[in-house]
């Protein structure tokens, strides 16, 4: 649990909406779990190998 809150830290600081008010929320204690999900699949679909620092985090987090 200690990783998956150590990468939701990185999404919810970055700059990146899709990402960071999801993570936001599950940080702030509001835990939509589906919502976290589907956002972290988007983000992987769509920006998952461009070489940033939250490409690997995408599937480390799922």
């Amino acid at each position: 649990m200690d990783e998956l809150q150590s990468i939701l830290r990185e999404f919810a600081a970055s700059e990146w909406e899709l990402i960071s008010i999801p993570a936001q929320q599950w940080l702030a204690g509001n835990p939509d779990k589906e919502a976290l999900r589907r956002a972290i699949r988007q983000a992987d679909d769509l920006c998952g190998n461009c070489g940033c620092k939250l490409d690997p985090l995408y599937i480390r987090a799922l």
